[in-house]
């Protein structure tokens, strides 16, 4: 008997009109399941902090945080582990892996044969489209979930990456994008490489007629409201507002404009500019992806050390931005059709020097005058020569090929060196790099061995005091550069948003690790997983 007949002989014809609609519907309940969003947006924010988010809510407007508030999953709290600068949390949000499997520790890294200072990214073999410098993402040893987004769809969608900085862009375009595009810091281009394929024309256009520099001197930065309506001000902060210019003989006119509000304005328009010129999000095959990084740093430039309003003021500012992009993706693809997620990287816990004026204890740790006394203390111990190579972000390096050709026990000298310097005045601890890849260094010591790099790491990994501030005089690029920056043991929080048609607006009060973000935005888009992801995606209620 065929099954055709077995159904018409055992089952009632309304009993069989019901299974049919039934049918029906959970075909049409799966289909509705399975439909892949049409637009992925990744936004990252460099140094916000969710305690300014609950300080600004009665400030901000409708459509920027407080629209991801209403209807976004909101996560106060992203752990990173320790160390990590905005290009290295970038690409922990982006890849699922830390900088020990990811290989990006930094923004920049030493070079041990060449003896300088390196971006991460540079690559002098590419060369570079509207800037003279070259860039490839070949120090990033795993994909990102742009890559994994290209490869579900075989190349047939699309993959932009915005930021003011190169780095940040190149990890968040990874390998496979269309383009990653930054402000050139020497001409004021929106850059590119031609490691990527493409250089969209309406960028071309754009440095060709609305040119950043020519703009650029009529532009400025005053508060966005009366100074009265910043909260939790004291009285002198309110009687003098701000305003700085981008002045045409400054050599440094456009990190300037990248450490402001105009920065990440920039960045807002040309992301706009891509979402409509490039048609993102309508392609019938594929999830389009735009990823866009933003800076809400402190402002290097400032007079004052207490830049409290100047970060209030890039707050709210950059809220405008976000309800400007939320609006051209509703305008263009339909948020209902979007995967959207803003990820925090760490703010800051360095501030500018005050401690002179308030009596606060305080003190300097000069890198050369370590370099120096470190260096003869190994002289002493095991003969003549130079021991010292540099120091690198809290990382000294020492000479490999001196104590190679001395036959010396390298474990043994960098012992002796991190005892050395753990006596000066200033240090707070010293670890080897053979006690951090072994997990046996700090309050941390799994964070710490994930978080570095063991192929471009230090020999002696050191912490400063809280109060002192590092004088980086032996900087590799700039002769007697100065960080101006005192160091301060915080615990800071970085706060991740994620909206999604099927994700329920909620608020997870645990604290998650940053990697996990790559795998619970690949879970919501139906792809794999980067593959150097190791966290399991997070457990978000659906509708």
């Amino acid at each position: 008997m065929s099954i055709k007949h077995k159904i018409a002989n055992t089952t009632s014809v309304p009993g069989l009109l019901m299974a049919l609609v039934a049918s029906v519907v959970t075909i049409q309940i799966c289909t509705a399941e399975v439909t892949q969003p049409r637009l992925l947006v990744g936004i990252v924010v460099d140094g916000l902090d969710a305690d300014y988010l609950d300080l600004l809510r009665e400030r901000f407007g409708e459509g920027g945080f407080r629209r991801l508030e209403r209807e976004a999953a909101f996560i106060p709290s992203a752990d990173f582990g320790p160390g990590l600068d905005a290009t290295a949390a970038t690409a922990t949000i982006m890849t699922g892996a830390a900088p020990s499997v990811s290989g990006i520790g930094s923004n920049t890294r030493y070079d041990r044969v060449q003896l300088l200072e390196t971006g991460v990214f540079s690559d002098s073999s590419i060369l570079g489209n509207f800037t003279s410098a070259g860039y490839s993402p070949s120090a990033l040893r795993v994909t990102t979930i742009a890559d994994e987004s290209r490869m579900a769809s075989g190349g047939v969608n699309m993959a932009y990456a915005v930021a003011s900085d190169p780095c940040q862009a190149i990890a968040m375009a990874g390998h496979t994008s269309n383009s990653a595009l930054w402000l050139d810091a020497k001409t004021g281009n929106w850059a590119s490489s031609t490691f990527y394929k493409e250089m969209p024309v309406a960028i071309a256009t754009r440095n060709r007629t609305v040119p950043l520099l020519t703009r650029l001197d009529t532009m400025s930065w005053t508060p966005l409201l009366d100074p009265s309506l910043y909260p939790a001000l004291p009285d002198h902060l309110r009687r003098y507002p701000f305003r700085y210019v981008f002045p045409r003989g400054s050599a440094d006119r456009l990190k300037m404009l990248a450490a402001s509000p105009m920065g990440n304005s920039e960045v807002t328009s040309v992301a706009s500019g891509l979402i409509s010129g490039m048609k993102l999000g309508t392609h019938p095959d594929g999830t389009d992806v735009l990823n866009i990084a933003y800076s809400l740093r402190p402002y290097e430039y400032a007079k004052s050390s207490d830049t409290r309003v100047e970060l209030m003021d890039a707050y709210l500012r950059l809220d405008r931005n976000l309800e400007q992009l939320f609006n051209e993706i509703d305008r263009s693809v339909g948020l209902d059709k979007t995967v959207l997620f803003l990820a925090a990287t760490p703010p800051s816990s360095r501030t500018r020097r005050e401690d002179e004026r308030w009596g606060i204890p305080h003190g300097e740790f000069s890198t050369r005058k370590a370099i120096s006394l470190l260096n003869m203390y190994l002289m002493a111990v095991y003969g003549n020569g130079d021991y010292v190579s540099a120091y690198h972000r809290g990382h000294f390096f020492l000479n490999n090929k001196l104590l190679k050709e001395k036959s010396l026990d390298e474990s043994e000298v960098r012992r002796n060196a991190a005892a050395f310097l753990s006596k000066m005045t200033g240090v707070d601890r010293v670890f080897t790099v053979d006690e951090v890849i072994a997990g046996h260094a700090g309050e941390q010591p799994e964070a710490l061995r994930r978080n570095t790099v063991a192929a471009t790491a230090g020999d002696l990994i050191i912490n400063v005091a809280p109060g002192f501030e590092i004088v980086d005089d032996f900087n590799t690029q700039v002769k007697d550069e100065r960080t101006h920056h005192v160091e301060r043991v915080v615990a800071t929080t970085a706060p991740l948003f994620i909206l999604a048609p099927e994700i329920v607006p909620q608020t997870v009060g645990e604290i998650v690790d940053a990697r996990a973000i790559a795998p619970t935005i690949c879970r919501i888009l139906r792809i794999r997983s980067p593959n150097g992801a190791s966290a399991a995606p997070l457990h978000l209620l659906r509708k």
